[in-house]
């Protein structure tokens, strides 16, 4: 395979820039060598990511053991949690792409030959897999861990339940004393939020889609088993770059309907169809929202996980993690097996290697024989209202259709305060557009709204609709990801005050009952919003942003 440092250290010219690696403290010996980035995105904005500048360290020293010159460099993360609920949420997604880019940009200016690449909050994740398929040479993704799970008067808790009490305090059930008293241990530790919110949903699909080792998703972040990961995973890198294997070999069609397959199987994240949508895209892989459908119908959702269930990512890592599961639906022959890891193995090889029994006694993931659905929980809707789709999880929703009157909103903040102020009733439905990729910019979170909803009880009262997206710690009726968004006109922005609307989880459909005569006059009064952000990284964001339905990729305009 070739060796694209040797650009960039062989021969006379290249005197200047062997002395600039000299003056860090490398020799002959270790310019000799194939050039490995270890990326991660340490800082101290989230304890998701916090400790991820201690890991890489175990990463170089496994690249170094294996015979390779390791090269450490970072790149940013934004924490959802704290961007959540204010303007900082518009950075969120637009941090997925800068991560990628920015990984692109220091792994081709520097002729690295493989990477590493270590991620802890939502958007690091499917940032640095889209840039491993981007580049395409050889890759190993590594996850920060989960946190460990708050207790709280005996019962875990995680950031979910801080969310949710601010609902319950605003509604006059829970007193300030008893909020505080939550948010001082509901986080404990450095680790990504602990339920199969967004990132443990990612992590767990790494190991799917076969970037990560097998493993690699659920320990804890401060578990002694995450530094023996991460210095695997950079011994991983070297045996890729020796056999010429890359991240496309890896990222087929078939690899991805195990991705899907997985996501359905544990309950995971709507964001899990935006950033698998966008991997693809990185690929060269034709993946549809159909694609996603076709392959939740066949698919058991088995583990009993928050925010629908009851258990958290360290739960399941006690009985076994994402293999268990994985083996749980190879028996029912719902995996493609033969396809390629970063093993170097097939994933049926990763399998059958792993030695674990299905414990009987456990609750957290069910039998294949009697799953918790039938089916999978990522369910795709079409309809007057999003006729190129829309994204739902159905984990822990009771109902199959809901109907009622429009409450229409231009921005979440303004949703959020006619909950707070109680203006919001039982069998409403919310809309909340302008908010999704080019709108917003940056298709916000919602978090904040969902949580003060179910802090309310309302969660199974009232539906949720946007062209933004949820928190993978949001439950209840909500729908996100509605498609084509408010901003470019798609049948969400022609919603007005008192419009009646009907979603159906079984037929797969969310319709606004208005006739097509009524929505054709709307079309013609309809006057597209100012742009939110004229200049800056959110501008340039929404100048090149895709439909969610296409993953809200950045696509250049030629």
């Amino acid at each position: 395979m070739e060796i694209s440092s040797r650009n960039v250290v062989e021969g006379p010219s290249r005197a200047p820039h062997r002395a600039m690696y000299k003056a860090m403290g490398l020799n002959d010996d270790d310019l000799g060598k194939p050039f490995i980035g270890v990326s991660h995105s340490g800082n101290e904005a989230t304890p998701c990511n916090i400790h991820l500048g201690r890991l890489a360290i175990h990463a170089k020293a496994g690249v170094e053991a294996s015979g390779g010159t390791p090269r450490e460099f970072s790149t940013i993360a934004v924490s959802d949690g704290i961007a959540m609920g204010h303007e900082g949420m518009k950075s969120s997604l637009v941090s997925r792409e800068i991560i990628a880019d920015s990984i692109e940009l220091m792994v081709r200016a520097h002729q690295y030959d493989g990477l590493v690449g270590i991620a802890g909050c939502d958007k690091s994740l499917p940032g640095a897999m889209m840039a491993m398929a981007r580049l395409n040479l050889p890759s190993v993704f590594v996850y920060g861990g989960t946190i460990m799970p708050g207790i709280y008067e005996g019962k875990q808790v995680t950031i979910q339940d801080v969310y949710e009490a601010v609902g319950s305090y605003d509604a006059g059930q829970l007193t300030l004393e008893d909020l505080k008293n939550l948010e001082n241990v509901a986080c404990p530790s450095s680790g990504s939020c602990g339920g199969m919110y967004t990132a443990n949903t990612m992590a767990s699909i790494s190991e799917a889609i076969g970037l990560a080792l097998p493993g690699n998703a659920s320990p804890p972040a401060e578990d002694p088993r995450r530094e023996k990961i991460v210095y695997q995973s950079g011994q991983a890198v070297m045996n890729l770059l020796e056999n010429g294997i890359r991240p496309r070999d890896i990222l087929t069609y078939e690899s991805f309907e195990n991705a899907i397959t997985v996501a359905n199987a544990i309950g995971g994240s709507t964001n899990a169809v935006l950033h698998l949508l966008a991997l693809s895209r990185e690929a060269g892989v034709n993946l549809t929202l159909d694609d996603f459908e076709k392959i939740r119908k066949r698919t058991p959702h088995i583990a009993d996980m928050r925010p629908g269930g009851q258990y958290v990512m360290l739960d399941l890592d006690k009985i076994g993690g994402i293999p268990l599961l994985m083996k749980s639906l190879q028996k029912k022959n719902l995996l493609n097996e033969n396809v390629i890891t970063v093993t170097g193995k097939t994933m049926k090889q990763n399998l059958d290697s792993i030695q674990l029994t299905y414990d009987t006694n456990q609750k957290v993931l069910k039998s294949i024989e009697a799953p918790i659905h039938e089916v999978g929980t990522l369910t795709i809707l079409r309809g007057s209202l999003a006729p190129d789709g829309a994204v739902v999880k159905v984990a822990g929703v009771k109902k199959i259709e809901f109907r009622g009157k429009a409450h229409v909103f231009d921005r979440e903040e303004d949703a959020f305060d006619a909950i707070s102020k109680r203006q919001i009733k039982e069998n409403d439905v919310i809309v909340i557009r302008y908010e999704g990729p080019k709108g917003g910019p940056g298709m916000r979170e919602m978090l904040g709204v969902t949580a003060a909803l179910v802090g309310q009880n309302l969660g199974e009262k009232v539906a949720l609709i946007t062209d933004g997206r949820f928190s993978g710690a949001t439950r209840g009726f909500m729908i996100g990801h509605v498609s084509p968004e408010a901003a470019v006109g798609g049948n969400i922005a022609l919603v007005k005050e008192g419009d009646e609307i009907l979603i159906n989880l079984e037929k797969n459909t969310i319709d606004m009952l208005v006739s097509e005569s009524e929505l054709e006059q709307r079309r013609k009064e309809w006057k597209p919003h100012k742009p939110n952000y004229e200049s800056g990284a959110l501008a340039k964001y929404a100048s090149l942003v895709t439909s969610a339905s296409e993953g809200a990729i950045t696509k250049p305009k030629w």
